[in-house]
């Protein structure tokens, strides 16, 4: 009972020191410097059709208002839904789009575009001729089309559709119309939950079965909940063609997934079941797959999925029967799937833990076995009747295997591509390209039996990405292009023609914004230019940039971005103040911590989510610093958390130190999400900082106790870690000015909004210097214009007070 008392005495004392300490502010603005470089036109997003003859631009804001963030709102099952126009309230819209053919300059204007353009979920039409959107209208969600023959937009339906579960729409296969998701014409009204009294308590029971289930966000509560998300996730189908004449496919059901079969028979469609949960997310409810012929008549149940709130443990956990149920991209009507043979668990020693099998049309004969994999299924690239791709991987041991296989029924054994730690960037053989079929389905890009990889192509010298040509028959690799571009980043999009070596690809540099090129990979010649966008930031044009190496102590390897002010003398060396920014990243092995995925020719963005902003304002900026945590063999990186945290950050200061740019007193360390996590941590456990800035972070791991970022084990397992990492549990040794921000409708898993106001709360219990500030509305990440302005205001302010201008005690 004394416990009881003190503890109790604790929150009332907390919450009214909190009452009295609250700071009355209205929305601020950044200094001029920042000022000029966040209102800036955004470039488009660049989306081309499959043969690279069509390019579509798409505009939006830069930033949300805080009139858009206050939408009505429903939080179901994982879910945030706008009830009223039933679609996502989170999502970002586009509010133009342009045309322009690849091989012509001038960028047309589409006719006919709503006005006050509200447009998502943009999709080619099968024949490359069309492309379909969303338009969000204040009462629901309409479907247009674009005519890409006369460059004219039309609305096809009224504001009628179902976007709730996601993309309302799919494309019939012969491009004369779609199957669209809409409202069904009877549906119940929501009910009001705030006003409608319960018909008795919520109970949860466990039947012994152990489960162990992340802490998720936005969960169902109650029946009430329940109703309202049934009614929101169902729809009805209707096949809708490009007049808009509609014709009823489907009656009602919560439907989340459609897929025609390449030839366009079949459809496959998935509908979620009953039980719901309440500590689970949408997407791990029961659903059923069902096969459809195209005129709407049902053909069989292919499979049931049950309710996921009882896997095994692990991350490599998963559940038995069919699952990564698709259409194999190189038949007609073949269906294919991966079912589990370890029973799920990865407890469970097997020497294979998946099985590919496929089951051609009609689906009623025996499945028939394709592959084994030694570890978890990731994925397959269909080629043809001789040749496919699949991947799997193992979290615990970081490995990825590339197998090419026979899928035509053979006896030929798979071989294995490529086994490798799939964190070893220096190792990684590229990626396998792919090209649209006959069918119009993606299959593997081939001449031949010559497949083509495009690899990042990291090395310890640099990133020279390159493309390989594969003999799928001898397995001898050759080499067709490697980067040499000086002064510049080169990122390989996509083949235009494999045969004449035309690709295209993206060259940017620090000053110059990211634009794509053709490039001739059998002539000597520039490539051609396909954009012209130009630098939005030319006021910092003059900044140095410079990805600098180091060492930590333990002889393992780090990298960081280094930006020096426009005009710093780096021979004089003015001793600046610094701010670094950091996120943590788990390793099993030293090596791949310590490889450099830094490219100091990338263009340099700004964005709130960057600290780069400061060298305007007179800053050095160790940006993106490596922050590995390392363990190898038994050991799991989390074992060692705090000394190797403490460690990469004396480093990242050390080095900059050295070449006598920086006043080693006069240092700032920030960072977001789990980022923030660690800023918390650094400023508890060393006195390297000045002060700090942590942003949507976690600080107290007992509020994530079945596993968080990359730790696997339950808080049970290893309480001793938990409690080390929690800088909650040490609330009492931080002493450093600590900046916390929050979105008041934090989303993330894990992260709650309440994790930065109990913190907070502790911190002012023993005196911290430290400032909370709840920004309106927000998620995880910041959208609102109004809060991003006054978040660079705060976060300006405390380093102008606590680093660049410190007094030293």
């Amino acid at each position: 009972m004394k416990n009881h008392n003190l503890f109790y005495a604790f929150l009332l004392l907390t919450m009214t020191t909190m009452v009295q300490s609250q700071e009355k502010i209205t929305y601020q603005i950044p200094p001029r410097e920042i000022m000029a470089l966040v209102d800036v036109e955004r470039a488009p997003a660049v989306d081309m059709d499959s043969r690279k003859e069509q390019m579509l631009f798409y505009y939006r804001n830069s930033f949300k208002s805080l009139a858009e963030l206050n939408q009505p709102e429903l939080r179901l099952g994982g879910l945030r839904i706008n009830p009223v126009a039933n679609i996502s309230s989170t999502l970002t819209y586009y509010n133009n789009v342009r045309y322009k053919k690849t091989k012509e300059k001038e960028v047309q204007t589409i006719k006919g575009l709503p006005e006050d353009a509200r447009m998502a979920y943009f999709s080619f039409s099968p024949d490359e001729t069309k492309i379909a959107f969303t338009h969000t209208v204040d009462r629901g969600v309409e479907l247009w089309v674009i005519d890409l023959t006369d460059i004219t937009a039309r609305k096809i339906t009224d504001a009628t559709l179902n976007a709730n579960p996601g993309i309302p729409y799919t494309w019939l296969p012969n491009s004369t119309g779609l199957l669209v998701k809409m409202l069904p014409a009877d549906r119940a009204p929501l009910i009001d939950t705030k006003s409608v009294l319960p018909v008795g308590p919520i109970v949860s029971v466990s039947d012994g079965q152990i489960a162990q289930n992340r802490t998720y966000q936005d969960l169902l509560k109650n029946p009430m909940d329940e109703a309202n998300f049934e009614t929101l996730m169902t729809s009805e189908l209707y096949q809708v063609d490009l007049f808009g004449t509609k014709v009823r496919w489907k009656e009602a059901g919560m439907y989340i997934g459609e897929e025609f079969s390449p030839n366009g028979d079949y459809l496959l469609l998935t509908t979620l079941e009953h039980p719901f949960s309440y500590v689970v997310p949408w997407y791990s409810f029961p659903n059923r797959t069902d096969i459809y012929r195209s005129n709407g008549q049902f053909l069989l149940n292919f499979s049931r999925q049950p309710l996921l709130d009882h896997l095994p443990v692990g991350f490599m956990a998963t559940w038995e029967g069919k699952r990564n149920i698709h259409w194999r991209a190189d038949k007609p009507a073949v269906l294919a799937w991966v079912e589990a043979l370890d029973q799920g668990d990865p407890e469970v020693e097997v020497p294979y833990r998946d099985e590919l099998f496929q089951l051609e049309a009609p689906f009623t004969g025996t499945p028939r076995f394709l592959l084994k994999t030694m570890q978890r299924f990731a994925g397959v690239i269909w080629g043809n009747d001789r040749y496919a791709v699949a991947n799997d991987y193992w979290w615990n041991t970081r490995n990825a295997k590339t197998y090419l296989f026979d899928p035509s029924g053979s006896n030929r054994e798979p071989q294995i591509l490529s086994d490798r730690n799939y964190q070893d960037v220096y190792s990684h053989p590229g990626n396998f390209q792919t090209q649209k079929n006959e069918l119009g389905s993606y299959t593997l890009m081939m001449d031949g039996a010559t497949a083509y990889l495009f690899g990042d192509g990291f090395t310890p010298e640099g990133q020279f990405p390159f493309i390989d040509a594969l003999d799928l028959k001898t397995l001898q690799k050759k080499r067709i292009y490697q980067s040499a571009v000086s002064g510049q980043a080169e990122t390989l999009i996509s083949f235009v023609d494999s045969k004449k070596g035309t690709v295209v690809i993206r060259l940017e540099s620090p000053t110059e914004y990211p634009n794509y090129y053709l490039r001739q990979l059998k002539r000597k010649k520039d490539p051609a230019p396909l954009t012209a966008f130009e630098n939005p930031f030319k006021s910092i044009e003059g900044v140095h940039k410079e990805v600098i190496s180091y060492q930590r102590a333990d002889g393992v390897a780090l990298t960081g971005t280094l930006y020096l002010p426009a005009g710093y003398d780096r021979q004089k060396k003015e001793k600046l103040p610094m701010i670094m920014w950091a996120y943590p990243t788990e390793y099993k092995d030293k090596n791949s911590a310590g490889q450099n995925t830094a490219n100091p020719y990338t263009f340099t963005y700004l964005s709130y989510g960057n600290p780069i902003y400061w060298v305007t304002r007179g800053y050095a900026v160790l940006d993106d610093a490596a922050f590995p945590i390392v363990g190898e063999g038994d050991t799991q990186p989390n074992d060692s958390f705090i000394e190797q945290l403490v460690a990469n950050a004396k480093a990242a200061i050390d080095a900059v130190d050295s070449l006598g740019y920086i006043d080693r007193d006069r240092v700032a360390v920030g960072g977001h999400s789990y980022g923030a996590f660690m800023t918390a941590n650094l400023l508890t456990h060393s006195d390297l900082f000045a002060a700090g800035i942590a942003r949507s972070g976690a600080y107290n791991r007992t509020l994530t106790p079945f596993g968080f970022q990359s730790e696997e084990r339950n808080y049970w397992e290893a309480p001793e870690v938990y409690d080390a990492m929690s800088p909650f549990m040490h609330a009492d040794k931080m002493k450093t000015p600590m900046l916390i921000v929050h979105g008041e409708a934090d989303n993330n898993s894990g992260t709650h909004t309440m994790q930065s106001e109990r913190y907070f709360q502790a911190l002012k219990r023993f005196g911290a210097p430290v400032r909370l500030v709840i920004l309106p509305m927000e998620s995880h990440g910041y959208a609102a214009r109004e809060n991003v302005l006054h978040l660079l205001w705060e976060q300006d302010r405390w380093l102008e007070t606590y680093v660049k201008n410190r007094v030293k005690k």
